[in-house]
Order: structure tokens, then C-alpha cells, then sequence
């Protein structure tokens, strides 16, 4: 397989089944004709992802509840900045638009407002990946 056709690997990090579930099918199998398709792990706690991803494995995305509990995705998205050498881009999920400044402290590279929309969702996830996509090459 060559690289252009590799599959794009996209972290979803929410406590809520629900909130991953909408997440997943607003990316779909493909998020935009003009990139591979993708492939989306579900995580559901810090300790999870934490250990996700000191296993070294690819990641292209990490999209990132602000609201999951007990740990949110807003010091965690600040973490992977911090730890991760060469980090790929954190799409924020956040509440309410007064928490922009908290996406702005935590590193996040965009953030969204819940409730996801599905169009707005993939475009930005898109604009991400295909950022990623260009710095690596």
C-alpha cells in the first residue's frame, strides 16, 4: 500500500459512549473525498489514552471531549502538547463558547461547540488532517 493510500488514524478520547458515537458519525469512513479514509480508535479514560499513546502507535487526530470525566480533554489535550514530541493536531470538543480561552491554554489546534455538528465536525477535522498530512510529508 502506498503511503498516499495509508489509512489516517484518528484518537476520539469521551467518557460518553453517546458523545463518541455522534463523533464517529459525523467523521464517517472517509472525511473528505480529497483524503485516505480513516480509521478511529475509542478511548474512554485517561489511563487509556495515556497508555495508547506511550505505545507509540499512529496518530494523525486526537479529537478530545472537554467535558468527559473525571479527566477532561482540555488538560489532556495540554499534556500530549507538553509530552508528545512532534504532536499531531487536537480537535476540541467544548461546551460552551465562554470556554475558548481554556481551548486556547490547553494547546488545542480548533475547537468545536457541543452539540457536534456533523458538516462543521468533519470540515474542521478535514482541515486538521490534511495539516498533518503536509507537515509530515
Amino acid at each position: 500500500m502506498s503511503e498516499s493510500l495509508s489509512p489516517l488514524h484518528i484518537v476520539v478520547y469521551s467518557h460518553d459512549l453517546t458523545t463518541r458515537a455522534h463523533i464517529v458519525a459525523a467523521l464517517g469512513s472517509q472525511v473528505a473525498t480529497d483524503l485516505p479514509p480513516h480509521r478511529i480508535v475509542e478511548i474512554a479514560t485517561g489511563p487509556a489514552l495515556r497508555q495508547y499513546v506511550d505505545g507509540k502507535k499512529k496518530v494523525d487526530l486526537f479529537i478530545l471531549d472537554g467535558e468527559a470525566n473525571p479527566e477532561g480533554g482540555m488538560g489532556i489535550a495540554r499534556e500530549l502538547k507538553d509530552e508528545v514530541f512532534n504532536c499531531p493536531p487536537v480537535l476540541l470538543i467544548a461546551a460552551r463558547p465562554t470556554d475558548s480561552w481554556l481551548a486556547t491554554w490547553s494547546r488545542a489546534d480548533d475547537v468545536v461547540m457541543h452539540p457536534v455538528d456533523p458538516f462543521a465536525f468533519a470540515n474542521k477535522a478535514a482541515n486538521l488532517l490534511r495539516s498533518r498530512t503536509v507537515a509530515v510529508r
